[in-house]
Protein backbone atom coordinates (compact mmCIF):
# COMPACT_ATOMS: atom_id res chain seq x y z
CA UNK A 1 0.00 0.00 0.00
CA UNK A 2 0.76 3.54 -1.02
CA UNK A 3 2.19 5.91 1.94
CA UNK A 4 2.95 9.37 2.40
CA UNK A 5 5.75 10.16 4.72
CA UNK A 6 5.29 13.96 4.41
CA UNK A 7 1.50 14.21 5.40
CA UNK A 8 2.67 17.35 6.99
CA UNK A 9 5.36 19.01 5.43
CA UNK A 10 2.71 19.45 2.86
CA UNK A 11 -0.52 20.24 4.39
CA UNK A 12 -1.93 22.59 2.79
CA UNK A 13 -2.00 19.90 -0.16
CA UNK A 14 -4.31 17.04 -0.11
CA UNK A 15 -5.45 14.18 -2.16
CA UNK A 16 -8.98 13.44 -2.87
CA UNK A 17 -8.18 9.50 -3.48
CA UNK A 18 -5.17 7.33 -3.22
CA UNK A 19 -6.44 4.05 -5.93
CA UNK A 20 -3.20 1.73 -4.74
CA UNK A 21 -4.96 2.66 -0.99
CA UNK A 22 -3.28 4.66 2.27
CA UNK A 23 -3.77 3.55 6.18
CA UNK A 24 -6.69 5.40 7.41
CA UNK A 25 -5.03 7.32 9.54
CA UNK A 26 -3.20 9.11 6.73
CA UNK A 27 -6.46 9.19 4.80
CA UNK A 28 -7.51 11.29 8.15
CA UNK A 29 -5.00 13.54 7.89
CA UNK A 30 -4.83 14.39 4.62
CA UNK A 31 -9.39 15.17 5.23
CA UNK A 32 -8.21 17.87 7.73
CA UNK A 33 -5.55 19.44 5.76
CA UNK A 34 -8.25 19.82 2.90
CA UNK A 35 -11.10 20.84 5.79
CA UNK A 36 -8.63 23.79 6.97
CA UNK A 37 -7.63 24.76 2.98
CA UNK A 38 -10.87 25.09 1.96
CA UNK A 39 -11.82 27.74 5.11
CA UNK A 40 -8.83 29.86 4.52
CA UNK A 41 -8.79 32.61 2.00
CA UNK A 42 -9.93 31.27 -1.70
CA UNK A 43 -7.44 33.42 -4.19
CA UNK A 44 -4.40 32.54 -5.23
CA UNK A 45 -1.59 34.27 -4.29
CA UNK A 46 -0.96 34.84 -7.61
CA UNK A 47 -3.41 37.40 -8.02
CA UNK A 48 -3.21 41.11 -6.26
CA UNK A 49 -6.72 40.34 -4.27
CA UNK A 50 -4.98 36.71 -2.67
CA UNK A 51 -1.18 38.32 -2.53
CA UNK A 52 -3.38 41.65 -0.18
CA UNK A 53 -5.26 39.23 1.80
CA UNK A 54 -2.41 37.21 2.73
CA UNK A 55 -0.38 39.86 3.89
CA UNK A 56 -3.10 41.38 5.68
CA UNK A 57 -3.64 38.30 8.04
CA UNK A 58 0.38 38.21 8.37
CA UNK A 59 0.38 41.71 9.24
CA UNK A 60 0.49 41.18 13.62
CA UNK A 61 3.86 39.95 15.78
CA UNK A 62 3.03 36.38 14.74
CA UNK A 63 2.47 36.81 11.09
CA UNK A 64 5.76 38.77 10.92
CA UNK A 65 7.87 35.88 12.72
CA UNK A 66 6.44 33.21 10.25
CA UNK A 67 7.88 35.31 7.38
CA UNK A 68 10.89 35.56 8.97
CA UNK A 69 11.20 32.09 9.26
CA UNK A 70 10.12 31.49 6.16
CA UNK A 71 13.05 33.54 5.18
CA UNK A 72 11.99 36.45 4.43
CA UNK A 73 14.35 39.66 5.48
CA UNK A 74 12.95 42.27 8.20
CA UNK A 75 13.06 44.39 5.84
CA UNK A 76 11.40 43.10 3.20
CA UNK A 77 8.92 42.48 5.50
CA UNK A 78 8.40 46.39 6.34
CA UNK A 79 8.08 47.08 2.65
CA UNK A 80 5.27 44.66 1.80
CA UNK A 81 3.09 45.48 4.89
CA UNK A 82 3.74 49.68 3.49
CA UNK A 83 2.53 48.33 0.36
CA UNK A 84 -0.93 47.30 1.56
CA UNK A 85 -0.35 44.12 -1.06
CA UNK A 86 0.46 46.60 -3.71
CA UNK A 87 3.95 45.57 -4.73
CA UNK A 88 5.20 42.43 -6.75
CA UNK A 89 6.83 39.68 -4.93
CA UNK A 90 9.10 37.64 -7.14
CA UNK A 91 7.15 34.21 -7.66
CA UNK A 92 9.84 32.59 -4.67
CA UNK A 93 8.58 35.31 -2.77
CA UNK A 94 5.10 34.99 -3.48
CA UNK A 95 5.49 31.25 -2.19
CA UNK A 96 7.04 32.33 1.04
CA UNK A 97 3.99 34.77 1.85
CA UNK A 98 1.65 31.35 0.96
CA UNK A 99 3.05 28.97 3.31
CA UNK A 100 3.70 31.49 6.46
CA UNK A 101 -0.20 32.34 5.97
CA UNK A 102 -1.40 28.75 5.13
CA UNK A 103 1.14 27.75 8.58
CA UNK A 104 -0.75 31.12 10.69
CA UNK A 105 -4.01 29.92 9.42
CA UNK A 106 -3.35 26.31 11.09
CA UNK A 107 -2.23 27.63 14.44
CA UNK A 108 -4.89 30.06 14.35
CA UNK A 109 -7.61 27.64 13.94
CA UNK A 110 -6.16 25.22 16.68
CA UNK A 111 -5.41 27.87 19.17
CA UNK A 112 -8.67 28.74 18.91
CA UNK A 113 -10.92 25.59 19.18
CA UNK A 114 -12.61 26.31 16.09
CA UNK A 115 -11.74 23.49 14.13
CA UNK A 116 -12.59 20.95 17.70
CA UNK A 117 -15.65 22.98 17.69
CA UNK A 118 -16.39 22.44 14.25
CA UNK A 119 -15.84 19.26 13.60
CA UNK A 120 -17.57 18.40 16.88
CA UNK A 121 -20.75 20.05 15.70
CA UNK A 122 -22.07 20.91 19.29
CA UNK A 123 -21.75 17.17 20.39
CA UNK A 124 -24.03 15.78 16.85
CA UNK A 125 -20.22 14.66 15.77
CA UNK A 126 -19.81 14.79 11.35
CA UNK A 127 -20.60 11.96 8.82
CA UNK A 128 -17.73 10.49 7.76
CA UNK A 129 -17.63 8.77 4.10
CA UNK A 130 -14.84 5.96 4.14
CA UNK A 131 -13.74 5.34 0.62
CA UNK A 132 -12.38 1.38 -0.01
CA UNK A 133 -9.63 0.57 -1.79
CA UNK A 134 -9.86 0.38 -5.86
CA UNK A 135 -10.54 -3.42 -6.23
CA UNK A 136 -9.54 -3.92 -9.76
CA UNK A 137 -6.26 -4.67 -9.50
CA UNK A 138 -6.40 -7.03 -6.58
CA UNK A 139 -6.33 -10.54 -8.01
CA UNK A 140 -9.49 -11.76 -8.75
CA UNK A 141 -9.35 -14.55 -6.32
CA UNK A 142 -8.87 -12.13 -3.16
CA UNK A 143 -11.35 -9.38 -4.88
CA UNK A 144 -13.73 -8.38 -2.41
CA UNK A 145 -16.93 -6.34 -3.18
CA UNK A 146 -16.58 -3.08 -0.68
CA UNK A 147 -18.88 -0.49 -0.48
CA UNK A 148 -18.52 3.09 0.43
CA UNK A 149 -19.30 3.08 4.59
CA UNK A 150 -20.98 6.25 5.80
CA UNK A 151 -20.43 6.28 9.75
CA UNK A 152 -21.28 9.07 12.07
CA UNK A 153 -18.59 9.68 14.53
CA UNK A 154 -18.93 11.87 17.93
CA UNK A 155 -16.27 12.23 20.98
CA UNK A 156 -12.79 11.74 19.00
CA UNK A 157 -12.38 15.24 17.78
CA UNK A 158 -10.29 16.77 20.81
CA UNK A 159 -7.70 13.79 20.43
CA UNK A 160 -8.13 13.54 16.64
CA UNK A 161 -7.38 17.36 15.99
CA UNK A 162 -4.64 17.68 18.58
CA UNK A 163 -2.79 14.58 17.38
CA UNK A 164 -2.69 16.06 14.06
CA UNK A 165 -1.53 19.06 15.36
CA UNK A 166 1.34 17.38 17.35
CA UNK A 167 2.19 15.48 14.34
CA UNK A 168 1.60 12.25 15.98
CA UNK A 169 0.66 9.64 12.97
CA UNK A 170 0.48 6.55 15.87
CA UNK A 171 -1.83 8.61 17.71
CA UNK A 172 -4.09 9.53 14.90
CA UNK A 173 -3.77 5.62 13.58
CA UNK A 174 -5.33 4.67 16.90
CA UNK A 175 -8.04 7.47 16.52
CA UNK A 176 -8.62 5.47 12.88
CA UNK A 177 -8.73 1.93 14.38
CA UNK A 178 -11.94 3.65 17.23
CA UNK A 179 -13.70 4.88 13.84
CA UNK A 180 -13.51 1.34 11.95
CA UNK A 181 -14.31 -0.18 14.90
CA UNK A 182 -18.26 0.72 14.56
CA UNK A 183 -17.93 -1.02 11.05
CA UNK A 184 -18.36 -4.56 12.69
CA UNK A 185 -16.69 -7.91 10.79
CA UNK A 186 -15.49 -5.04 7.89
CA UNK A 187 -13.41 -3.83 10.48
CA UNK A 188 -9.81 -5.10 8.18
CA UNK A 189 -11.34 -4.47 5.24
CA UNK A 190 -11.10 -0.26 5.86
CA UNK A 191 -7.46 -0.65 7.74
CA UNK A 192 -6.54 0.94 3.99
CA UNK A 193 -8.52 3.40 1.97
CA UNK A 194 -8.47 5.54 -0.91
CA UNK A 195 -9.78 8.68 0.79
CA UNK A 196 -12.07 9.94 3.68
CA UNK A 197 -14.72 12.26 3.58
CA UNK A 198 -15.80 14.47 6.33
CA UNK A 199 -18.99 16.73 5.94
CA UNK A 200 -17.52 19.50 7.35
Amino acid sequence: MAGSPDLWSRWGQWQKTDVNGMKGGEALILELNRIVHTSGIASPVTSRRGLAARLRYLDSPAGRAELKAQGVSVRTIRTWMRAKGQVSPTPASRERIDAAYWHRRRENLIRSGWLVKHLDNEGRGRRMEIHPVDQTRVEAKYRRDLNTRTVTVRYIWADLVDAWATRDANLVDEIWDDVISDLDSDYNAYAYVSSVGISA
